[in-house]
């Protein structure tokens, strides 16, 4: 018997760390205390009771927003309500609903939950609280797990919502939470003004290195907003960590961001997969992990990326056939990436390798695509910031270095200015 008990925990110890190696995360025993408390524990952990005092309150937030015991922010203030004097007078849902079920672009209609509170959708007929929907708030509340990346909507969604939060006089409360790639990864182009939206509002790196709460006291500042600002910090959170070192559960933040290690990702294919040139993972089991078409030699193409030796990256030839989306049904050949240290690796600047290469290797199918997808030119530069990534890749030869040059100084100069809106 006591050899099957000993064999029975190195089953539970090889599957855990099968568990991790995979990119899922697994959560600390109840009985050990978390490395990470994010803002809603700090919140309620006492010492800002007098914001809550008999206020009614907003909610921006969705399924993402938990705590390490994976109980819903939502959850967890209705039940602190009575005790500390304050109550909940609406939510308000942000890209993929509150539920995190719809896909990416899918309008959310208004609702109610479960116990009558209405649910305003940011992300449908407006993006914006109107003066309507925060005519019955006192104090607006922020908390939905972010991806560390400019162009996912959700940091727009909480500019938009300070913006309007100044103009009808709203103090906005920011609970933070970690920027699941690191606070030290700052890559990619930074926003010029005529390419602002929903997918990129603020000037900062696509890869910023920052979390909501610091982003958000930037924006204030910067930008003039003149909004009343709470940021409540995460205790524990330091800078070189990763989410996996967090010791939280990972919540799939849209349908395409499964794991807690696809933020890693996000950022080497995304921006590409605007042009649609190649499949990124969307429509197969591996979102944003690999790349291909039926037209790359994958042993050619690795060969040629792992040449180049990037910085905390590899490159393996890899085939699959997608369900759906671009090429859906059909073979494709390509490679697998494999990040092998995410703390010295540049994920825009390994994007614009892959770009490199394909334009240098498959120069004609790489050209017809580029063609057939004009009309996803708008789309491309706002993801980007610029339109100068897109000019580079339709008229230069050799566009790596020159891609990778992209506001450098800018980047930069934000790496100084930044400093002052640090908390961790």
């Amino acid at each position: 018997m006591r050899y099957l008990k000993k064999n029975f925990v190195f089953l539970n110890f090889y599957l855990l760390c099968a568990l991790q190696l995979t990119g899922f995360s697994v959560p600390a025993y109840a009985e050990q205390p978390p490395k990470v408390l994010v803002g809603v524990e700090v919140l309620l952990n006492g010492g800002y009771d007098h914001l809550l005092k008999g206020k009614r309150i907003g909610l921006i937030t969705n399924h993402t927003a938990v705590n390490h015991q994976m109980e819903s922010t939502v959850d967890l203030l209705k039940r602190h309500a009575p005790k500390l004097g304050f109550k909940i007078v609406a939510l308000f849902a942000p890209e993929h609903g509150i539920s995190g079920v719809a896909h990416s672009e899918e309008l959310i209609q208004d609702g109610k939950d479960a116990d009558n509170i209405p649910v305003y959708s940011l992300h449908g007929s407006t993006m914006r609280p109107t003066k309507k929907m925060l005519e019955q708030v006192d104090l607006l509340f922020y908390d939905i797990q972010d991806i560390g990346s400019r162009s996912y909507t959700y940091a727009a969604t909480l500019f938009y919502s300070m913006e309007e939060a100044a103009k009808n006089g709203i103090p906005i409360v920011v609970l933070d939470r970690p920027n699941p790639i690191n606070g030290l990864v700052v890559d990619g182009p930074m926003m010029e003004e005529k390419w602002r939206s929903i997918v990129g509002y603020i000037n900062v790196p696509y890869c910023h290195g920052m979390t909501l709460g610091e982003l958000a006291r930037f924006f204030n500042a910067e930008y003039h907003v003149g909004c009343q600002l709470y940021v409540v910090p995460m205790k524990g959170w330091r800078r070189q960590m990763s989410f996996q070192d967090t010791g939280l559960a990972w919540i799939p933040t849209s349908p395409n961001i499964p794991e807690a290690n696809t933020p890693w990702y996000y950022p080497v294919t995304g921006i590409l997969g605007e042009l649609q040139v190649v499949n990124i993972g969307i429509g197969y089991t591996l979102p944003f992990k690999v790349i291909g078409a039926p037209w790359i030699d994958a042993d050619s193409f690795a060969k040629s990326l792992n040449e180049q030796n990037f910085p905390g990256v590899a490159f393996h030839p890899y085939h699959y056939q997608p369900f759906y989306g671009r090429f859906a049904k059909r073979e494709c050949h390509g490679v697998f990436i494999i990040i092998t240290d995410p703390k010295v690796y540049k994920p825009v600047s390994t994007q614009y390798l892959i770009l490199g290469m394909l334009k240098s290797l498959f120069p004609k199918k790489f050209q017809e695509a580029i063609l057939a997808a004009k009309n996803r030119k708008e789309m491309f530069c706002k993801v980007n910031g610029t339109e100068e990534v897109y000019r580079l890749i339709t008229n230069e030869r050799y566009i790596v270095w020159k891609l990778q040059e992209i506001h450098q100084k800018e980047r930069e100069q934000f790496l100084t200015l930044r400093q002052k809106y640090l908390i961790y």
